[in-house]
């Protein structure tokens, strides 16, 4: 998360921070010798009283820092929110006013563990605010007897509201550096004026650039955007803040008007002023500012209550199609797209200053609904619908959750390793056409023994493509956080489409009990949010069960969550890899591979340093020749049961691998019957029980208990 400024210019001393945090110290010492006091327990009623002073005083401390700051500081500041008895609504409400806020449920998902006993108490609130320059405001009823009659201190200076600061700032001109920059409109705009005292995080505010923020129906400023520009925005960035700041102590729940809105017209919601000036330069239309795309929902739906008619069109920044899509769903309305292969958070500001307005306007008009949630589908919409989508062709798909399971010294990890090798370079593997994409391998078991397995594959291969990324930190599927630093990672390298491995599924997920469904049910949604948000693959390396034959250890829920699987077995010596599960796709066959010994070099006792690379073991062909079909009507009976296997949902029955779907004898030979041809129908039952029971024989397939299953 970028970092932002905290508060405004006040003075900070350490006798001024005492001092402050003496006017807290009685009603915040009683409030946490009753925590039920938060919850309304019955008490008396100084005691009440005290509790409610601390808990205003909280939340005003809390309004006066901003949220837009490392995700790691805004989440020690929410935890000491918490400690100090304020709710997830709150931290809610105060982070919505970050440019970079990503929506309730992020804020719900980061704090829905946090306990008001956590480690972090509620003095570093106290601690930020302060560092922000607030002041806890001065009510005499609050205190004590003894603090009445203390020598009264001077009021404590709250930070300036909307109002005051935009009633002393002047108009702005086209000449603002910021305004020149993005070719925009100074109108309904002003500049703080030059010797203006307003500082924010030490930065002096004056010469910049203030946005409105207005209430949709309009009205007084509810709070401002103060956005550098020229030398003010390098300087800026030298102090590591960004080039627009919010004003501390106010919520952002407004916007910004460019144009004017028309009843039942068009009207353009995008996320700052310069991609609002875009849009009405190029269109004429209006467009609304919502000050961060994490307030674009809110717009939105409050437009559509506002005008149902209106043609509402958002125009995200690159790389937030896919949640712009489904505010856009929900609300009735268009989007319009970034260029395919935009660098992320490219706006149409930027497409306009390289291309031209008319370009723009051209790029807006090809926004299109998304699709319903619901679509009823003719034959004809069947036919027309494109193939599936593969990464590696039968094998793995674009998008989808998958896994590559196996017992432990299957060897599973060296073939990841060359799969995924090949996905980055867009080489075929093992026969699979690949189509290339960004790799991600997040190794979180052997991280020395992994080092030496790229630098065998490099001695037998050349150098891993450089789209093959590897990262070693310990994270945590469990962990909200971590799921979303690791998004937020693999989005720099790849905006959509990338591939995300995690070696192994135990180790990102080492306090869950793995045959819970409860459990793994919450890993599978955390490996699902981390897959929407990429908008592409995650892959899960995971461990057979004690009995190898069953499959994909752990609760059956997590293999049927699955879009795709590759089961890689071991017998001896004897290594292969199947694909285990791979929709609409019919290739089922075994592959054989080997390890093949790479010496390395020698360590300082002069033994030899040894890895292994994966290759193919033609030596395993004739065993697979010889369980080919015999015979015409074996395989007549073979291709007609491929698609009886697929299709079925129902796995494991009669001794089969739970893995494994199943169909019944009498079904299958009734399907085979119907592709056979005999100048006698009533032959043909019989023969296909014949060829049925060839391939049992043949080792083709398994029986037991009424039921057939491919091996």
């Amino acid at each position: 998360m970028p970092t932002s400024p905290l508060g405004c210019s006040l003075p900070q001393s350490a006798t001024g921070l005492a001092s402050c945090a003496g006017v807290l110290a009685p009603s915040y010492k009683l409030f946490r010798a009753k925590p039920g006091l938060a919850e309304g327990a019955a008490v008396n009623g100084h005691d009440r009283h005290s509790a409610g002073i601390v808990l205003k005083h909280a939340r005003s401390a809390l309004f006066a820092i901003d949220p837009g700051q490392p995700r790691e500081d805004w989440h020690r500041v929410g935890r000491a929110a918490i400690a100090a008895g304020l709710s997830v609504a709150d931290l809610d409400e105060w982070s919505s006013s970050a440019p970079n806020y990503k929506g309730k449920r992020d804020v719900e998902a980061a704090f829905r563990t946090v306990r008001p006993d956590g480690g972090t108490g509620p003095g570093t609130l106290w601690s930020e605010a302060m560092k922000a320059g607030w002041r806890p405001p001065r009510d005499e009823s609050e205190g004590s007897p003894q603090r009445v009659a203390r020598e009264p201190r001077k009021e404590a200076k709250m930070p300036l509201s909307a109002a005051e600061v935009w009633s002393r700032c002047v108009q702005a001109t086209a000449e603002h550096p910021y305004i020149a920059a993005k070719q925009g409109l100074p109108d309904g705009l002003r500049v703080v004026p030059h010797g203006d005292p307003l500082r924010i995080a030490g930065l002096s505010m004056a010469g910049a650039l203030v946005v409105p923020v207005v209430p949709l129906a309009g009205g007084e400023p509810v709070s401002l955007q103060f956005v550098a520009g020229g030398e003010q925005a390098v300087a800026w960035k030298a102090e590591d803040k960004p080039s627009k700041l919010n004003l501390p102590g106010a919520t952002v729940s407004g916007c910004y008007i460019v144009g004017k809105i028309e009843p039942g017209g068009t009207a353009y919601i995008v996320e700052g002023v310069g991609q609002g000036w875009a849009c009405w330069k190029a269109t004429g239309k209006a467009a609304i500012v919502t000050f961060g795309f994490g307030r674009m929902r809110a717009v939105a739906e409050r437009l559509r209550e506002r005008d149902p008619a209106a043609k509402l069109v958002l125009v995200p920044d690159a790389g937030k199609e896919v949640e712009a899509g489904r505010i856009a769903a929900d609300v009735g309305a268009e989007v319009a797209r970034m260029p395919e292969g935009s660098r992320l958070n490219f706006d149409c500001n930027d497409y306009a200053l390289a291309h031209g307005f008319d370009a723009l306007e051209s790029l807006l008009a090809l926004a299109a609904e998304p699709s319903l949630r619901v679509k009823l589908l003719s034959s004809a919409d069947l036919r027309a619908m494109p193939a599936p989508a593969w990464r590696v062709r039968n094998l793995l798909p674009v998008e989808g959750l998958a896994s590559i399971y196996g017992p432990s010294t299957a060897g599973k990890s060296f073939l990841a390793l060359d799969l995924f090798a090949a996905i980055a370079s867009g080489a075929q593997w093992f026969g699979h056409r690949t189509r290339s994409a960004p790799v991600v391998y997040v190794v979180l078991e052997g991280a020395a023994g992994f080092r030496l397995r790229v630098q065998a594959f490099e001695l037998v291969h050349g150098p891993l493509p450089g789209s093959l990324r590897i990262v070693m930190q310990p994270l945590r599927l469990t962990e909200p956080r971590d799921v979303a630093d690791l998004a937020d990672a693999v989005k720099r390298l790849a905006p959509a489409g990338a591939v995300v491995a995690i070696d192994t599924l135990n180790a990102a997920a080492p306090t869950v009990d793995e045959n819970s469904s409860a459990d793994m049910g919450r890993v599978i949604e955390a490996a699902k949010h981390l897959q929407r948000e990429l908008g592409g693959l995650v892959v899960l390396i995971a461990h057979a069960g004690k009995d190898a034959t069953k499959g994909l250890r752990g609760h059956s829920s997590l293999f049927a969550a699955l879009d795709a699987a590759i089961e890689v077995t071991r017998e001896g010596d004897r290594r292969e890899w199947r694909p285990a599960k791979a929709k609409d796709a019919a290739d089922d066959a075994k592959h054989a591979f080997k390890l093949r010994v790479v010496e390395l070099d020698t360590d300082e006792d002069g033994d030899r340093v040894t890895s292994c690379v994966v290759a193919a073991d033609t030596g395993g062909a004739d065993v697979v020749k010889a369980k080919l079909p015999q015979g015409g009507n074996q395989k007549i009976a073979l291709d007609a049961l491929r698609p009886a296997f697929r299709e079925s949902t129902a796995f494991g029955r009669g001794g089969a691998p739970a893995v494994r779907p199943c169909v019944e004898i009498s079904t299958a030979i009734e399907r085979v019957a119907g592709r056979l041809v005999d100048s006698e129908p009533s032959r043909r039952t019989s023969r296909a029980r014949e060829a049925v029971s060839g391939l049992v024989g043949r080792g083709l397939l398994g029986s037991g208990e009424g039921w057939l299953w491919l091996i």
